[in-house]
């Protein structure tokens, strides 16, 4: 037990994202497909939530690499045997459309209404609007891969990771939950 805490911390250390963990998740409303607006963290306060974040097209492909683990993990209901050791967590992806993308946010919402399975849609919000309140506060150093954070229930950061899927960042992810 004492090595997985040493472990985690140097993991923590070596994550470009380290230093926003301990942060408060700056307020952010964003859109459903359905243009219902959500209020980060505040409507997710209660349970843990994991967010990814994209602002770029290719950032945006490194994002739907977590779609299918993610939903497997956290969203998807067992049944059976299993059945009661899910997860109960407040899961989004938001890809962030600043300056000159903003006018494309309409297009991306009919585009994902059109192309993405519906069991996903709940999941996926919008984001219209400024990105320097975030990159600071958040610390995006790199625009063009994602950025996750998981928050606690109350909206502050206890785990930030950025980049393409991986099995360990997953168990990275689900240790900060538990």
């Amino acid at each position: 037990m004492k090595y997985g805490v040493i472990f985690s911390l140097f993991f923590l250390a070596l994550n470009g994202n380290a230093q926003v963990v301990g942060k408060m998740f700056p307020e952010m409303v964003a859109e459903t497909v359905e243009d219902k607006k959500v209020t980060l963290p505040k409507e997710t306060k209660g349970k843990y939530t994991l967010l990814g974040l994209a602002f770029s097209k290719k950032s945006e492909e490194e994002l739907n690499t977590w779609f299918s683990p993610v939903f497997n993990k956290f969203i998807q209901k067992t049944s059976g045997l299993m059945g009661g050791f899910g997860y109960d967590v407040n899961v989004y992806f938001i890809p962030m459309f600043t300056g000159i993308n903003s006018a494309a946010t309409g297009t991306a919402k009919k585009k994902a209404a059109k192309n993405i399975d519906p069991q996903l849609l709940p999941y996926i919000l919008f984001y219209k609007g400024e990105m320097k309140p975030y990159k600071e506060s958040l610390e995006f150093e790199k625009k063009d891969i994602p950025y996750f954070f998981v928050l606690d229930p109350k909206g502050k950061i206890v785990f930030a990771t950025s980049g393409k899927y991986s099995d360990d960042k997953m168990d990275e992810i689900e240790e900060s939950i538990e």
